[in-house]
């Protein structure tokens, strides 16, 4: 009987960062010889982002803490642990597990140095490159076949459940983000949903939905506030009906490239140099990218804030709504 080589892969958080490891998981599952079986641990609120992968066998997940599952893991006997996320947590988790481990590199000195003085020694190479050479010394190498996400059928939203308006298309537009400094500022959201003058579908949780049912009132019917109303993966099914999404630096970007939609990205403090703009391997004319690169403050954090540093907020206040609008409605 064949052995199975069982694997670890790690990444706790967040939605993004957790998509975009799902080419190691695909790579690993299919290059491997034998019998592959993966798990995966991460928070338990992100779950379902890999709960549908089928690469993926079993999900574990914590809440506060590793102590919460290190017994269950340990008597799994795992081959390799594969850690993408490289923290103190999964540091330990690898230490308790005592097997062999691979991780990435962070570039955590050269962000710094991007952030701090704006010397610029990041590599050019995207983090799902850095993540699968995570796993080269096991023989993987990178299928271009791009990222993952797969919906359960039971969380597939029937756009006919719409304004009627919506069910000849729409574009989605991912309005919030994890850090203030990343997001348009809502006066510009309100100006772009104007100008398309097409149906447009808000998304967010529901820390945005207060703000998305202002653009509501500001715009009119051809507005629809999705925020909060469904989950995270009726969120993305949204997304895989619609013909464009408009984006901040933030997990939903991921998951349309994930879903091959064509991705209007707007950026604000973060840069696409850092390695997370939207991964389209073979296909590159899929996204579009927008920022203001003429600010000497920029970027101001490899994440963000909760405003801006220096309270001009010139990243996102200088961006040319026309650019977003001409882009969104390009073929």
């Amino acid at each position: 009987m064949q052995q199975v080589v069982k694997i670890l892969v790690i990444r706790f958080s967040s939605i993004g960062d957790i998509v975009l490891t799902t080419p190691v998981l695909r790579c690993l599952k299919n290059q491997l010889d034998g019998e592959v079986e993966i798990h995966y641990l991460t928070k338990k609120q992100y779950k379902s982002i890999v709960d549908s992968n089928p690469n993926v066998s079993k999900v574990y997940t914590i809440e506060k803490s590793t102590n919460e599952i290190i017994a269950d893991l340990k008597n799994e006997g795992y081959d390799y642990i594969v850690d993408l996320h490289k923290n103190l947590r999964s540091k330990r988790v690898i230490k308790k597990l005592k097997c062999l481990s691979f991780s990435f590199e962070k570039l955590n000195y050269q962000k710094w140095l991007m952030t701090s003085f704006k010397i610029n020694k990041l590599p050019n190479i995207h983090i799902v490159e850095r993540y699968l050479n995570a796993v080269k010394y096991l023989g993987v190498e990178n299928d271009g076949v791009g990222l993952e996400y797969y919906i359960p059928t039971k969380d597939k939203v029937d756009v006919n459940t719409l304004p009627s308006n919506f069910k000849n298309g729409y574009v989605s537009f991912a309005i919030g983000a994890q850090h203030a400094t990343k997001c348009l500022p809502e006066h510009k959201i309100i100006s772009i949903c104007k100008q398309l003058q097409q149906p447009v579908v808000l998304l967010g949780g529901k820390e945005d939905a207060e703000k998305a049912e202002r653009i509501v009132k500001a715009v009119g019917a051809n507005v629809f506030n999705a925020c909060g109303k469904f989950n995270l993966n009726q969120s993305a099914s949204l997304v895989q009906q619609s013909k464009v999404l408009i984006t901040h630096d933030t997990g939903l970007m991921h998951i349309g490239a994930a879903l091959g939609i064509k991705i209007v990205s707007v950026w604000g403090n973060t840069i696409p140099e850092f390695g997370m703009y939207p991964y389209y391997p073979t296909q590159p004319e899929k996204f579009v990218m927008i920022e203001n690169k003429n600010l000497n403050c920029r970027p101001c954090s490899k994440i963000g804030y909760d405003k801006c540093p220096k309270k001009h907020f010139k990243c996102m206040e200088d961006i040319a709504v026309s650019e977003v609008v001409k882009s969104t409605l390009q073929n």
